[in-house]
């Protein structure tokens, strides 16, 4: 049997909390595949970035998106999923991470049209969320719950 090795682009998310314990969700621009719905602060790792470490890069992403917050960070991740970018093809590996909102004014970039605290536990996930961001919700709900990351 000849097994082709399959590849994935990496995307490192942030399920940012405030003191309430509502996550940050970034609602989607009307061109992405995730129109109509909401993603997470985050992104994807660029090819200078092979030996920088996971959180700086997660830091990077929230200042593009973001502004200058000022968040705590858990270096260990809490969900993974995958997703299908049926606009290009890319495979690509969600890595979530947790983080505590400490202070700073949001300023969203134009990747997005507005933001919004959500308490997951008084919505349906899916009718905020979709593709691999939903799947990482669910995980986060289930992983949370059972108090183990895997």
């Amino acid at each position: 049997m000849n097994e082709e090795i399959d590849f994935y682009q990496i995307s490192l998310k942030l399920f940012l909390k405030n003191a309430n314990g509502e996550i940050l969700g970034l609602k989607a621009q009307s061109n992405s595949i995730s129109t109509g719905f909401y993603d997470l602060p985050g992104g994807r790792i660029n090819t200078n970035e092979f030996e920088t470490s996971f959180s700086e890069i997660l830091k990077r992403e929230a200042r593009e998106e973001l502004g200058n917050v000022k968040f705590g960070l858990n270096e260990k991740p809490i969900a993974i999923s995958r997703n299908l970018n049926k606009r290009t093809g890319n495979h690509i590996l969600h890595v979530f991470f947790e983080g505590e909102y400490l202070d700073g004014e949001i300023k969203i970039s134009d990747e997005h049209l507005e933001y919004k605290w959500i308490n997951l536990e008084k919505i349906n996930p899916s009718e905020y969320f979709t593709l691999g961001i939903l799947d990482g919700i669910q995980a986060y709900i289930k992983n949370t719950k059972k108090g183990s990351a895997f």
